[in-house]
């Protein structure tokens, strides 16, 4: 169980976001929580969730990538014995397929294809992070999703 109180805050805006569609006013909270950690001076842990979620709701391309970025540079300050102080069942090797993937995601859709495609086998390797858990084949078939759509390119 998450036991830190910023990061039940930005999942309540990743809530406002997927389960009620509420895109802007989730937006919205991911700013006034990026405001209040200290934006990049904040935790590394509250960087690298925020702005992982942050990603998922701009509307330009080169932001999310942006986002992305913060995500995964934030990702490689982190320790295990941080992610668990927070309640976070993950170790910080498994936060690094989804990261990738979502940049290999954004490189697709601005046509740089070979980064994404270097981000791409950067989440496959490291996969075997994660268990065989609902959010590993979420991010399983992300990365099956997005090879396919990358050879047919």
């Amino acid at each position: 169980m998450i036991s830190d109180a910023t990061l039940t805050r930005i999942n309540e805006a990743v809530q406002l976001h997927h389960h009620q569609g509420r895109r802007e006013a989730a937006r919205d909270l991911f700013a006034q929580i990026w405001d209040e950690i200290g934006g990049q001076q904040g935790d590394p842990l509250h960087i690298c969730v925020l702005a992982h979620a942050m990603a998922d709701v701009q509307d330009d391309v080169h932001q999310e990538l942006i986002w992305d970025q913060r995500a995964l540079a934030a990702a490689d300050l982190l320790t295990d014995t941080r992610v668990a102080q927070a309640g976070v069942t993950l170790p910080v090797a498994g936060l690094y397929p989804s990261l990738h993937l979502n940049l290999a995601e954004c490189y697709r859709k601005l046509g740089d294809l070979d980064r994404a495609r270097e981000h791409l086998q950067r989440a496959q390797a490291g996969i075997g992070a994660l268990g065989d858990d609902e959010y590993a084949q979420l991010i399983k078939s992300g990365m099956d999703r997005l090879t396919q759509e990358l050879t047919s390119e």
